[in-house]
């Protein structure tokens, strides 16, 4: 029967494979978007403040739904709404 010596370098080799197949197990899960967001979400996600959300809301320009205080987005709608200002800004 041969014997195989596992050197320092090996280990190190297999914790970093193993590290790298468990973030690509891990990865799906976590990218999961969530149908409805919150105002902070949608102001983080497109990088704008709370006044030009409110203008977004104001204009038409983004659909909402409001229950008691709080304001929901539709994660599709913030997209198309972001598309559609990037289009209008490459014309």
């Amino acid at each position: 029967m041969a014997h195989e010596i596992i050197t320092p370098d090996d280990l190190e080799k297999f914790r970093i494979k193993l590290l790298a197949d468990i973030q690509l197990l891990i990865k799906p899960a976590v990218t999961i978007q969530k149908e409805w967001i919150k105002s902070g979400e949608v102001r983080k996600l497109l990088g704008i403040s709370s006044g030009t959300l409110q203008n977004l809301r104001v204009n038409g320009t983004l659909a909402y739904s409001k229950i008691g205080g709080l304001i929901f987005y539709k994660h599709a709608d913030v997209i198309h709404a972001l598309e559609k200002i990037k289009r209008k800004a490459n014309e």
